[in-house]
C-alpha cells in the first residue's frame, strides 16, 4: 500500500507543480514574444495534466480513506467516504482541492486559446501545504510550517514547470529567438533555487529538530539526501545551461535542458517518498 500511496503522490504533485509552472511561464517569460502555436500547445499540455492530477488526486484520496477504514468495501462505501471528507483534516483540505481541480478544467475547457490559469492552478498548489507533514504542527507553528512548505512548492513548480516551457520552446520553429527568454529564466532561477534551498532547509529543522537528521544513510535522510543531491545536480546543469546559451550551443542545451527537467522529476519522486515517512525528530 506505501508503494501504490508513493507512485499516488508522485503522478499527483508532479501534474499539479507541472501546471502552476506552465501558467507562471507563460505570462513572466513569453509575454515578450507570443506565439500561437506554442500557446497551443501549452493549452493541451495543461488539459492533459489537469486530467492526470484530478485521477489521481481522487485515487490519493480512496488510498487515504482504506488506510483509515481497512477494507476495500467499507473504503468504497460512499457514507465512508463521506466521513472522511467532512470529518478528518486531510478530508476537507481534499474536497477543496478537487474542488479546485474541477474548477481548472472547466477554465482550460471555456476557451480554446491558453489562458494562463493562474488563480485555480494556484489554489491547487497552495492546497497541497497542508498535506503531509506540513500538517505535523498545530497553531501558529503548523500555520508558519504550512507557509513554508507553500513558497518552497511555488519555487519547485516555477522552476520544473519553466523548465517544461523552455523544452517546448527550444523545438521551436527554426528563426524564433530564444536569447531574451533564457535571460530572464536564468535570472528567475537564482531567486527560485535560493528559496528552495532556504525553506528546505527550514522544514528539515523544524521536522527534525535538527539541521540535518541522522543516521545519515538511513530512512527520511537517505532519501533527503538523494533529493538533495538531484537538486544540486539540477543546479549545476542550469549552470551549463546559461553556457550553452551564451555560446549559441541550442542542440546541446535543448538535451541539457530535458536532462535537468528529468532530474527534477527524480526530485519530486523521493519528495513523494519522503512524505510517506517520519521524519527523525531529535529532542
Amino acid at each position: 500500500m506505501v508503494s501504490d500511496m508513493v507512485v499516488c503522490r508522485f503522478v499527483h504533485f508532479c501534474a499539479v507543480l507541472l501546471i502552476f509552472g506552465i501558467s507562471a511561464f507563460r505570462p513572466l517569460l513569453l509575454a515578450v514574444q507570443p506565439s500561437l502555436e506554442i500557446d497551443r500547445r501549452l493549452h493541451r499540455f495543461c488539459r492533459a495534466l489537469a486530467w492526470l492530477a484530478l485521477a489521481s488526486g481522487l485515487a490519493w484520496l480512496l488510498l487515504t480513506t482504506h488506510s483509515m477504514a481497512g477494507s476495500w468495501s467499507e473504503t468504497l462505501d460512499p457514507n465512508t467516504l463521506w466521513l472522511v471528507l467532512g470529518s478528518t483534516f486531510f478530508g476537507q483540505v481534499w474536497a477543496g482541492h478537487l474542488l479546485f481541480n474541477l474548477l481548472l478544467l472547466f477554465a482550460l475547457y471555456a476557451t480554446s486559446r491558453f489562458k494562463a490559469p493562474w488563480a485555480f492552478s494556484g489554489l491547487l498548489l497552495a492546497t497541497l501545504a497542508p498535506v503531509g507533514h506540513g500538517a505535523m504542527l498545530d497553531g501558529w507553528q503548523g500555520q508558519l510550517l504550512m507557509l513554508n512548505q507553500l513558497i518552497h512548492l511555488v519555487c519547485v513548480g516555477a522552476w520544473i514547470g519553466g523548465l517544461s516551457g523552455l523544452l517546448l520552446l527550444l523545438s521551436r520553429p527554426k528563426g524564433r529567438s530564444v536569447d531574451q527568454v533564457l535571460r530572464r529564466f536564468s535570472n528567475l532561477g537564482f531567486v527560485l533555487v535560493a528559496g528552495i534551498i532556504v525553506t528546505g532547509l527550514i522544514n528539515t529543522r523544524v521536522l527534525t529538530g535538527a539541521l540535518w537528521p541522522t543516521p545519515l544513510f538511513e530512512g527520511f535522510a537517505l532519501i533527503l539526501l538523494v533529493k538533495v543531491t538531484l537538486v544540486g545536480v539540477m543546479l549545476l546543469l542550469a549552470l551549463f545551461n546559461l553556457l550553452m546559451s551564451r555560446a549559441g550551443r541550442f542542440a546541446v542545451l535543448r538535451n541539457s535542458v530535458a536532462l535537468e527537467w528529468l532530474f527534477g522529476l527524480m526530485a519530486v519522486a523521493a519528495v513523494s517518498l519522503l512524505g510517506t515517512l517520519p521524519p527523525l525528530i531529535i529532542r
